[in-house]
């Protein structure tokens, strides 16, 4: 059987890495949540591999851009504004996520790409702010699992 993916490693790799940033926020750590997070979940954040591109192939070697999403999610009732909060829960996954940029060897590289804000007034108001990441990093070409 053959083992996981570069793909997947970086992804359980950057789980790893923001874990005990997340952590000492007091807020809880998902991957891919295919349902809303309650309030007790919050604060959160939430990793999504969104998308993978090819963008170069040299002999057996092929260099792939993953985008992940990251979306830190806070509640909070007014004053207090979780926007706010939420961007203290981004400032720290944003430095532990890029204080090794190669996440242990598994990547050539990390760069932010773009954030956005959402802000909705339920019986909380509840702020999500995404921000999106490209890895760069290179397989050989017929195995997905080995580093190009």
């Amino acid at each position: 059987m053959a083992g996981n993916s570069i793909r997947e490693q970086i992804l359980l790799a950057a789980m790893e890495v923001l874990r005990p940033a997340v952590e000492s926020l007091g807020a809880t750590l998902h991957r891919s949540s295919a349902v809303a997070l309650s309030r007790e979940q919050c604060p959160a954040l939430v990793v999504f591999p969104e998308s993978e591109a090819i963008t170069e192939r040299a002999n057996d070697r092929v260099t792939r851009e993953l985008t992940v999403r990251i979306v830190a999610m806070a509640r909070a009732v007014p004053p207090t504004a979780p926007e706010t909060e939420a961007d203290v829960l981004l400032t720290a996954a944003h430095a532990a996520l890029l204080a090794d940029g190669n996440l242990g060897g598994l990547a050539l590289g990390i760069r932010e790409q773009d954030c956005e804000w959402e802000v909705e007034d339920a019986d909380a108001v509840a702020a999500a702010i995404p921000v999106r990441y490209r890895i760069t990093y290179r397989t050989l070409a017929n195995d997905l699992s080995q580093q190009g």
